[in-house]
This record gives C-alpha cells, structure tokens and sequence, in this order.
C-alpha cells in the first residue's frame, strides 16, 4: 500500500466550558450553538474514532488501520516496543476554552490500568493560540503543598490558592504530564497534542452548574492519590530553535516540534508523524505532489512515508510523533 497523508474528520464535542471559536479561528464544522469545546482532530479511542477522507483509504476509520496496518502506520521499531498495543497512542486536538476549565489531574498509565474499563494514562502538551488580556493557565502547585494541606483547600472552598498560576501570550508551550494537577482559563485557544486517553479526575469545577443545575461529579479522593505533589510549580517551555526546527518536548511518550516561517525537508525514519497548521497555510510535498493545508487543518504521516517537506513560509506548524522507547 503506498503511503500519502492522511486527512480525517474533525469530532467536535460540546461542554459548558466551549465557544465558537473553532468554527469562527479554526473552520471547524459547528452549528448555531455557542458551546463547542474540542475538535478531536486524530483519534483513535473506543468508539471515538477519526475517519480517512482522502485517497486510496477513505471511509476506515484509524483503528482498523492501526489494526491491519500498523508497521505501515508506526513503524517497525514502535510496534516492537509496543507489543500489546490494541490502538494508536496519541490523541491530537483543538479546544476552545471559553470559560475555565475544572481543576483537574490525569493518572498515569500504571494507574490507568486498574481503572474499569482499562485506559492509558494521560500526559499532554498544550499550544497557545490565542488569548485574552486576563487568560490564565494554572499549571502545577506552589511549593509546600501537601496532600493534607490541599485536601484541606478543597473542602474550604480555597483550591485556587493552592494552584500556581501564569498569563500565557500566543506560542506558549505547556508540558503537563500525568499527575500534575491544571486546569486552562477562559479566553485560550489551544493545540493539544495527548495520549490517546479521555481519563479525567476532577478536583474543584468553581462551584458551576450545567444547563440542567447540576453540578459536575468531582473526583476528590482519586486527584489527591495520583497526583505528583513533587512536580511543584509548571512554567511555559523554554525551547531553542534548529534547522529551522524548534523542539517543545521530548518526553517518553511523544516529541512535539514547531516550525514556522520556513521550508523544513523531512527525512522520516520509519517514524509516524502528525502535522497540524496553527497559523497561515503550509504544503506538505511528497513525491510529485503537493497537499495544500490551511489554518485548523491537519494530517497523519504513516511511518512507510520516506520523504517529504513541509513548506510554511508564512506560517506556524505542529509536529508530534509518538515516542519510541515507552520508559
């Protein structure tokens, strides 16, 4: 099977927290609601699943090609390492935070395996797009903060005192992995780029209510048994650019690259890779052809693909692959 660039179909999800900036910023699919909050780019997590659009492969959707497929969509060496893997490891979105998320902490995957059902744990990065003047990220905690003294600051109702906090500005990189308790402000745009898990603990919700007066279901004992009370406060990555390249993160469960202003040729060693247009246009060129992609559009490069560039002259693209070595 020849490889080429896979195109999917965005899952836009709703939530009270959500807006219409995917639609309006991102030229996501959405209706006349005013509360749409993810656009699930890459997916392949239970019944959640992206459908090709494009090519020889339109219509399956990313399990059945991880499925049949998957030297062809990870490579040799990922799927060496991977034995047990049953789908594709990570999970690429959009969010559009139109008020603050909950407090929330993510376990890890030696956690995530007791849970029923089964999930993987859940380390993420995020990608400022766009802010407010008062946007917020709160991101790990303040120093001092122990399980007794947070318990405590949830239950006073003072659970924001235990958060540190930042303003992020456009182009911020925050790497929140697994156990480090956050949440995202009003006003942010957002890439996110995750494993492929929807496992969520809830600590604080700031007291809010849904269409129908509930309150959501917080997760109070489970947040304070995973989380990380030695991660300590968490900053915007500080990050140098290469070959026109620029690494955000390198951790044991993707590498996650900017590229901006420039003509990047991609020597891809038997590695899958996912492309995301954050700003401007960008062409993906392979062979004799060239893939034009605009603002909110993104693609799956299966591992097979040996060669290709990204060209943004005038624009700002996300790269990620899943990590090799799982350690």
């Amino acid at each position: 099977m020849k490889p080429y660039p896979l195109q999917f179909a965005p899952l836009i999800k709703q939530t009270i927290w959500g807006g219409r900036r995917l639609g309006t910023h991102l030229n996501k699919p959405i209706g006349d609601a005013d509360d749409y909050a993810e656009s699930w780019e890459i997916v392949d997590h239970g019944d959640d699943q992206s459908v090709v659009t494009n090519g020889d492969l339109k219509g399956q959707t990313l399990n059945s090609l991880f499925l049949e497929s998957r030297e062809w969509l990870l490579g040799k060496q990922w799927i060496a390492n991977n034995p047990d893997a049953d789908s594709f490891p990570l999970l690429l979105k959009f969010l559009d935070c139109n008020r603050v998320l909950s407090v929330q902490v993510h376990p890890d995957d030696e956690y995530g395996a007791t849970m029923t059902p089964p999930d993987l744990g859940k380390t993420e990065a995020w990608v400022i797009l766009a802010t407010t003047p008062d946007s917020v990220i709160y991101a790990g905690l303040k120093p001092g903060v122990t399980p007794e003294s947070l318990r405590e600051m949830v239950a006073d109702g003072r659970t924001e005192e235990a958060l540190h906090s930042f303003h992020p500005k456009p182009g911020d990189c925050v790497f929140i992995p697994a156990g480090t308790v956050h949440a995202l402000g009003g006003g942010l745009l957002v890439a996110e780029i995750q494993q492929s898990s929807n496992t969520t603990f809830r600590l604080f919700d700031w007291n809010r209510l849904d269409a129908n007066g509930n309150s959501r279901e917080l997760h109070i004992e489970q947040s304070l048994e995973v989380t990380d009370f030695e991660r300590g406060p968490v900053d915007p990555v500080v990050a140098e650019a290469e070959s026109g390249i620029t690494r955000l993160v390198s951790c044991n469960k993707f590498d996650l690259n900017s590229i901006r202003d420039t003509t990047t040729e991609i020597a891809n060693t038997d590695r899958c890779q996912l492309i995301t247009v954050v700003e401007g246009t960008a062409e993906i060129q392979y062979d004799d052809t060239v893939m034009q992609l605009n603002s909110g559009e993104s693609v799956l490069i299966p591992a097979k693909m040996s060669q290709f560039s990204i060209n943004a002259p005038t624009g700002h693209v996300l790269q990620m692959s899943p990590a090799i070595n799982d350690n």
